[in-house]
């Protein structure tokens, strides 16, 4: 049996990428097993998905279920940090999935050591990093079996100090949508630009006319654009442009609303320079509500202890969202802060061992 901060140091060094965390998730059925064995509980180990799995804890007979939620994948970032245990390969637990994970173990240890009387499932959720992998557990139909009365899940920060908390009633999160827009032109020499169709052009006028959208400022709303490009020689006039980007606002039902005036511009530019386009969307994330009663009960159940922030809406995307339209839930930032801030999805992000300790206390006073 191994201790969470042990637990933490594996899954640091064995990072994988969402629907691709198979180590991942031997690591933590190991793990687990250990501790059935150790505490001779008898649960049961669910995995609706390839990646991932739920821990079904029921001492009580009623169908009632607390739902406790940690996500497992990693991103493709090089680590920086000289530690001891530095991740083995390319990618890394740059958003401090490593910590969520090795505190909903200890929450795990904590229900099998005392035979805590409560009825919860532990998921350990694949591919929250833009896979949508709350969503596909859902779809899987597995929460079917099961009366979910509350979900909680917690997500580390250095934007706060070490063990303060930061959440807000309503929306907590913002809804994200992964946006590609491809321009499709014609080749010709510069030298003759008539014979050619400029989707660079296309592109360039794409992004003069977003400027030109008026910001609603009862609904807020970021299109932040990542990556842009067209053209392959100095001397040919470009057939083909590409804009990657993402799209967040407090409401998915918004996004959709914004997409389709995208849509009219691009139409506009297509009657204009016959360059045709293509909108593609990847991952679409619905925004965190937290559930104004659970939101009530999470205050008097921790305020005694923690200092709690209200941080108010954030334009963070998480696919958390999905399991709170479903089922009354509540997300909150929990702080790492020590000395500096680096930020989330940083190679130098590392919170400290301790903080999983901060983590699995919050949680136990939830069960």
């Amino acid at each position: 049996m191994i201790s969470p901060i042990e637990l933490r140091y594996i899954l640091h060094q064995n990072p994988e990428l969402g629907f691709k965390e198979f180590k991942t998730t031997q690591i933590l059925e190991n793990a687990i097993n250990k501790l059935k064995e150790h505490y001779n509980i008898n649960v049961e180990i669910l995995k609706p998905l390839e990646t991932g799995l739920i821990i079904k804890y029921q001492p009580v007979e009623k169908n009632e279920f607390v739902l406790f939620r940690s996500d497992i994948d990693a991103l493709p970032i090089k680590e920086k940090n000289n530690i001891d245990f530095k991740s083995k390969n390319e990618n890394m637990h740059a958003c401090g999935h490593d910590i969520h994970m090795s505190i909903l173990y200890g929450l795990i240890k904590y229900a099998f050591e005392n035979k805590i009387q409560k009825n919860i499932l532990f998921l350990f959720q694949p591919a929250e990093e833009g896979g949508g992998g709350a969503k596909k557990v859902i779809d899987s139909g597995i929460f079917n079996n099961f009366n979910i009365i509350k979900a909680y899940a917690l997500h580390v920060t250095d934007e706060y100090e070490k063990g303060v908390i930061a959440t807000s009633k309503g929306v907590l999160f913002a809804s994200a949508v992964e946006i590609d827009i491809e321009f499709f032109g014609k080749n010709s020499h510069i030298a003759f630009p008539q014979d050619g169709k400029n989707a660079l052009n296309a592109l360039r006028m794409f992004l003069d006319s977003l400027e030109k959208i008026p910001n609603d400022p009862v609904k807020p709303l970021i299109y932040g654009i990542g990556k842009a490009y067209s053209g392959e020689v100095r001397n040919v006039i470009p057939a083909y442009g590409k804009i990657e980007g993402s799209i967040r606002s407090l409401s998915l039902d918004h996004t959709k609303e914004y997409i389709n005036k995208l849509e009219k511009i691009l139409n506009s530019i297509k009657e204009m320079l016959d360059v045709d386009y293509k909108i593609t969307l990847g991952s679409q994330y619905k925004e965190v509500v937290n559930d104004e009663k659970v939101y009530k009960e999470f205050l008097e159940k921790i305020e005694n202890k923690y200092k709690i922030i209200d941080c108010g809406y954030k334009m963070t995307g998480e696919d958390f969202g999905f399991i709170a339209e479903k089922y009354p839930a509540l997300m909150f930032w929990l702080g790492t802060k020590t000395n500096k801030k680096v930020g989330l999805h940083s190679p130098d992000f590392l919170p400290d061992d301790d903080v999983i300790n901060i983590g699995i206390d919050i949680f136990k006073k939830l069960c």
